[in-house]
């Protein structure tokens, strides 16, 4: 189905930026496709095509023009989730291993965004005021598309500003306005935030801390695809020994920049690969890969958790501090090779 929708932006939204604009109105359409569709010419702008990054003025005229026939991967759906903090500007929740953030291509369900969809909008929903079909679409079928109850009730979107891996647990921010996204994605690229994990690996570590300097690159033609090499981009990742035992080591690892699979690819690289991790380890890396039994819904459990997040408040500009504990199942492994 196909749909048209008029803006005139006022003065609280100018400056914003066109992509940034349509996500907080049609909430749960993805960035990617957002990107997508602006690419493809859907927004127009004082009768003009625009890009994605123009910033807008008070008083300019934007016409949306989009198909929705297409299910959309940010379907809410209500699974429990861990919320360590949550204001009227971000949420902190503890992701479980096995869970992926976003959605991809052949996996559009059980994502860490399907649960927050729904949380994000979960009195709307329980109220009956809006069905999870027609937030999965973006806006509630029941309202007329000309009518400007979109701009007043927008669809709560859950803005990813960082990444775990599937198989990773802890720690993750997450922003509900679109304001708090430009703001957290800045200190994130300015490395405003503070990141540290607790890691399981196989061997004893000798050095008691350290950095581990590798440049981190793609390689499509092998696997691992990401791995080091020496076209890759610099990778930095600092290490402290917290306890040492007889085949492993607890470490705790903070990742001074942000490469995919960077801790795990960086303990490989030392001769010490985390625990579990089939990918980037050895045999005895792998002893510990099996159901977790703290989700026996997820089938992969790799050693890493986020255990510490700090950052800047997106609106006060505040200091907040968050922890959490290693999960129980990997207390478990802990405990076998303290054995």
């Amino acid at each position: 189905m196909s749909h048209s929708f008029q803006f005139q932006i006022e003065q609280p939204d100018e400056g914003q930026r066109l992509d940034e604009f349509f996500a907080s109105r049609f909430g749960s359409l993805s960035r990617m496709r957002i990107a997508n569709l602006i690419e493809a010419g859907a927004c127009v702008v004082n009768g003009a095509v625009a890009r994605a990054g123009y910033h807008m003025l008070a008083g300019d005229a934007v016409d949306v023009s989009f198909d929705d026939g297409a299910p959309t991967a940010m379907s809410p759906e209500p699974i429990p989730l861990e919320v360590v903090h949550e204001d009227e500007h971000v949420i902190v929740v503890v992701k479980p291993a096995g869970m992926l953030v976003h959605p991809t291509m052949s996996v559009k369900t059980g994502t860490l965004a399907n649960a927050l969809a729904y949380h994000l909008n979960k009195s709307r929903i329980e109220e009956g005021r809006w069905s999870m079909e027609d937030l999965a679409k973006g806006r509630p079928e029941s309202i007329d598309p000309r009518s400007s109850i979109l701009e007043s009730q927008p669809v709560t979107r859950p803005g990813m500003v960082h990444r775990l891996d599937r198989a990773t647990s802890g720690l993750i921010v997450i922003a509900k306005t679109p304001r708090a996204l430009t703001v957290l994605s800045r200190h994130f690229r300015k490395r405003l935030v503070e990141k540290r994990y607790l890691a399981l690996v196989s061997g004893n570590v000798e050095e008691e801390a350290g950095s581990i300097r590798a440049p981190i690159g793609r390689d499509p033609d092998h696997l691992p695809r990401w791995r080091v090499m020496e076209s890759g981009k610099s990778a930095e990742t600092r290490f402290k020994v917290l306890e040492r035992m007889a085949r492993a080591t607890l470490l705790e690892l903070e990742p001074v920049t942000g490469r995919t699979n960077q801790l795990r690819i960086h303990c490989a690289h030392i001769g010490h690969p985390i625990i579990g991790d089939e990918m980037h380890g050895n045999c005895e890396s792998r002893i510990a890969d099996c159901e977790s039994e703290a989700h026996p819904q997820y089938e992969i459990r790799l050693c890493l958790h986020a255990w510490s997040l700090a950052f800047h408040h997106p609106a006060g500009g505040e200091w907040m501090e968050f922890t959490s504990p290693l999960p129980a199942d990997v207390i478990r492994f802990v405990d076998q090779f303290r054995e």
